[in-house]
């Protein structure tokens, strides 16, 4: 029985050390779980959404439990560029682990704003090339974007953009020009084609989609007849959307070539080599990140466990080999 297994991912120019991220919105900056994780089981961070402005985010209520999950209306809260580089990159510089920023913004012109001046925080970092030929930018602390082209429970942009595949392929050709960091566009599953928005994505130079983002829901307290969240309206995430999550990212990698980075409701190993056999190179942990935060190591040491057992060498060889 073969010990030798490969658990990195290209992604774009650059690998992730491993398949296991956490998922934006579940694990703030990095700091937040400090003491609690070690961070060299995690493949990425994902970071909380980052937009040009600082936002206030949704009025409260904003969580609500559901059977099997969580209804979440946040509304994209955040501290904003200036304050994210100055506040939280110097903490994420540190970590032994991939740093992927979520950007996000109510207009194609904020989504540039945001990119560009990411990139120029890190004009003064000299990237150099490994020996696998994947550039190294762990000076800046960016290894890449992902896109929220998706978020539910904002008012303006997010949801907008990634239901329309033309949007989404102008958007992120005009990401692109701005940066040679993988570019990931996150997709909504609120829509009626998945397969035409990844595209989409991939026709405007995108390096990955990952998918899937909440699913839109409602709960109402028959007391007060009257929703329980602020925002009316939130996004479901949790055990209970996995098997949509699974589906689309079965369907996602069918239509593009570039690789498909899958989540939702991932608990365990098994859940995540789910996403990998549907066609997922990598998995992101997001809910389950609240119940324990322990998940994504626990979840890595599975998943190399079933590729020992199994004479796996890479996630290369079962990635997608559902017919």
């Amino acid at each position: 029985m073969g010990t030798n297994v490969d658990l990195s991912v290209q992604i774009g120019n650059s690998r992730l050390a491993n398949p296991v991220g956490v998922a934006s919105g579940t694990f703030g900056y990095g700091g937040e779980y400090e003491g609690l994780v070690d961070f060299s089981d995690i493949g990425a961070i994902y970071t909380k959404a980052v937009t040009f402005e600082s936002r206030g985010g949704n009025a409260p209520p904003r969580l609500v439990e559901t059977p099997s999950g969580i209804l979440n209306s946040i509304g994209l809260a955040n501290v904003g560029v200036e304050k994210f580089i100055s506040d939280k990159m110097p903490y994420l510089r540190t970590l032994p682990c991939a740093v992927a920023v979520n950007v996000a913004g109510a207009t194609e012109e904020e989504y540039l704003r945001v990119i560009e001046r990411l990139e120029n925080s890190c004009i003064d970092d000299i990237d150099t090339v490994d020996t696998n030929g994947s550039i190294n930018t762990s000076r800046s602390g960016i290894w890449g974007y992902e896109v929220n082209v998706s978020c539910p429970n904002v008012n303006h942009g997010g949801l907008a953009f990634g239901t329309d595949p033309v949007q989404v392929e102008r958007l992120t050709s005009s990401l692109r020009k701005l940066t040679k960091k993988p570019l990931i566009i996150k997709l909504t599953p609120n829509v009626t084609d998945i397969a035409s928005i990844a595209k989409a994505a991939e026709a405007g130079g995108a390096d990955a989609v990952s998918l899937i983002n909440t699913l839109v829901g409602m709960v109402i307290d028959v007391k007060t007849k009257k929703p329980v969240l602020g925002a009316k309206t939130g996004g479901l995430s949790g055990p209970a959307v996995r098997p949509v999550g699974v589906a689309l990212t079965y369907k996602a990698k069918r239509a593009v070539s570039i690789p498909v980075i899958g989540m939702g409701g991932i608990t365990c190993a098994d859940d995540a080599l789910q996403y990998i056999l549907a066609g997922a190179s990598a998995v992101q942990i997001g809910t389950a990140n609240f119940v324990n935060p322990k998940t994504a190591g626990l979840v890595l040491a599975g998943i190399r466990e079933y590729c020992v057992n199994n004479n796996v060498s890479s996630l290369e060889e079962i990635s997608g080999i559902i017919d």
